[in-house]
């Protein structure tokens, strides 16, 4: 009997195929259609909120506006935002600016704030955001260049430059917090909302 009861797939508000691959694994059935929306827009926008607040408000969007396109399906959003000192991390949108974003993170203690929303029939039904620390190690100039060989275009693919479940674990010393919510996906929190919700077999 399969764990997944409702009649239809989760909606995925999201390109992340981590995210995917959790909630599949855990038993969800999902189909990813990711969100057209001016992200770097909406946090220029919002610059006076906090970081927290911040990713909670792209997970949001971004399942809005995808549940308008998918017959009022339920839909996840998520998104995920790094600070440093009170300062906000982007994607990197080059190699030197993965570099530069990994030489100001090195040896230092960040926060990740991975946030999640579900939306149906235009309605913002649950809302999570997960935080937790890491700690990169302080790695050499020469260790730098070669992550950033071997790592090549997945280090524009997520805030920071790194992903943990890969290569990136490589740059840290400690990992204070939630596994999943370091992926970017607070996957405990989401999947006893679907149980309460009736998606998933109690």
């Amino acid at each position: 009997m399969a764990l997944w009861l409702a009649n239809a797939p989760l909606v995925l508000a999201s390109q992340s195929s981590a995210r995917r691959m959790l909630l599949t694994a855990a038993g969800v059935s999902v189909e990813a259609h990711p969100a057209d929306l001016d992200e770097r827009g909406l946090e220029a926008a919002a610059v006076r909120q906090s970081v927290g607040a911040v990713a909670a408000l792209l997970a949001r969007e971004k399942a809005i506006a995808v549940e308008r396109e998918y017959s009022s399906r339920l839909t996840l959003g998520a998104d995920q935002t790094l600070s440093l000192g009170g300062e906000r991390f982007a994607k990197p949108a080059n190699r030197e600016a993965a570099r530069s974003q990994l030489r100001a993170l090195r040896g230092r203690t960040h926060e990740l704030h991975s946030a999640i929303a579900f939306v149906q029939h235009g309605a913002v039904l649950f809302e999570h955001v997960g935080v937790a620390r890491l700690t990169m190690r302080t790695f050499s100039d020469r260790f730098l260049d070669l992550y950033l060989d071997a790592a090549a275009e997945a280090v524009t693919a997520s805030v920071g430059a790194y992903q943990v479940d890969s290569l990136g674990i490589q740059l840290f010393e400690r990992v204070d917090g939630d596994y999943f919510t370091v992926l970017g996906l607070p996957l405990m929190e989401a999947l006893q909302f679907l149980r309460r919700l009736g998606c998933l077999a109690p």
